[in-house]
């Protein structure tokens, strides 16, 4: 027997007019932001909406719940609908664009921020309907996660170990993976691990997982 989440019948807290093209957007923007890290806040995005996007982001609100979601506001934010003008007043510059060929659903945005140092991060995400989310790629990895559990995303070197040494790590202080993914761009190369956890992410996980070569 299975059981749907009473949420994702009834709709998630929002801003409306749309559970998948605002509030679905807003997580997307917000997850986007969230994998840049704790650091600078970008001063620069690109937008590109794919599919049903496209066709009528301006219509449902799509780009100001995305910039929403960018500057850090959740789904039932009252400053949502101001996020186009608070963006520009905090200073980032924010581009929509059509996008065109493949995309992997209806519902796709994919963003690229930029700091003022220059640090980038380019993720795709879709909405799949009562505010859910996935994000499907990050910097050219392939990706999934919900933005629903606490997130590790770890860019690391592909060899022997590196796995065994970053679970180790969750073990020693009690955190339970719920799901996990790995990419890498090729054998020996770059790599993008990503755990959903079931606990917390403590200082002390976050000490021990920096701490690995």
């Amino acid at each position: 027997m299975r059981f749907k989440d009473v949420f994702s019948i009834i709709g998630p807290a929002m801003v409306g007019p749309s559970s998948s093209h605002t509030a679905g957007a807003a997580r997307i923007g917000r997850a986007a932001r969230q994998l840049l890290g704790p650091g600078e806040a970008p001063i620069a995005a690109v937008v590109t909406f794919y599919g049903s996007f496209a066709a009528t982001y301006a219509g449902h609100g799509t780009d100001v719940a995305i910039a929403g979601g960018i500057l850090g506001y959740g789904t039932d934010d009252p400053r949502l609908p101001d996020a186009l003008s608070l963006a520009e007043q905090s200073g980032m510059s924010i581009i929509f664009r059509e996008g065109k060929g493949l995309y992997p659903h209806p519902n796709t945005a994919r963003i690229m921020l930029t700091t003022a140092s220059g640090q980038t991060l380019e993720t795709v995400g879709i909405s799949i309907g009562g505010g859910n989310i996935e994000i499907v790629e990050i910097n050219g990895f392939r990706a999934k996660l919900m933005g629903v559990y606490k997130t590790l995303a770890i860019f690391h070197a592909d060899a022997p170990g590196v796995i065994a040494e970053l679970t180790g790590r969750l073990k020693e202080e009690h955190s339970n993976i719920g799901y996990m993914s790995v990419d890498r761009k090729s054998r020996s190369g770059d790599a993008l691990t990503v755990m959903e956890l079931d606990t917390e992410l403590t200082e002390a996980l976050l000490k021990k997982l920096e701490a690995c070569p």
